[in-house]
């Protein structure tokens, strides 16, 4: 898993050093300054952070054998992920039909909605991951505190995930919006 993730790692790191070059090439609008809706991504991005803190919570339920809260706080985490999700669907469908901002529009454009899209996918990758560890704990029987590589192993992608998005809110959202931001 280290080793995945480190690959993941270098490869998100390039997909955002390419949209650092490239977000200011070519075509100029739409750009960051004119789409980006910084309130709505933080409450997107509130809600992916509070995911990671109730997979910790699901994590040390099970650890302790309790079953119940174990999944109650796994179920938390897939609607979050979930509900982040929902966010970056609402707001690439608004980008596009309200801002006319398409991967084909720019280049700011396409290393945007490479990067995001690319993080978008490893989030639903890992909400399917976390839906069949719960379906295999309330079918099965076969998640327990002896039993929980498969829960190290996803939380530990989870939490990876969330991370990356923090960079990705930080330098695209946060610091791609500000005039003179590289390639700006």
């Amino acid at each position: 898993m280290w080793v995945f993730l480190g690959s993941d790692c270098m490869f998100f790191a390039s997909l955002i050093g390419t949209y650092l070059i490239y977000k200011g090439s070519g075509v100029l609008h739409p750009g960051p300054a004119d789409v980006f809706d910084i309130p709505t991504t933080s409450i997107s991005t509130f809600v992916l952070l509070m995911s990671s803190m109730s997979m910790v919570f699901a994590y040390a339920y099970l650890v302790r054998d309790n079953i119940k809260a174990f999944r109650i706080w796994m179920i938390s985490t897939m609607i979050m992920g979930s509900t982040f999700l929902g966010f970056q669907v609402y707001e690439f469908s608004y980008f596009y039909f309200h801002d006319h901002l398409s991967p084909q529009t720019n280049l700011f454009g396409t290393t945007f909605y490479a990067l995001t899209g690319t993080h978008g996918i490893h989030v639903t990758i890992g909400v399917i991951w976390l839906g069949i560890i719960f379906y295999s704990s309330l079918f099965r029987n076969t998640v327990t505190s002896k039993t929980n590589l498969d829960l190290d192993l996803a939380a530990l992608y989870w939490h990876f995930v969330d991370i990356v998005w923090i960079v990705i809110f930080a330098v695209v959202y946060l610091f791609g919006t500000f005039k003179g931001f590289p390639s700006s």
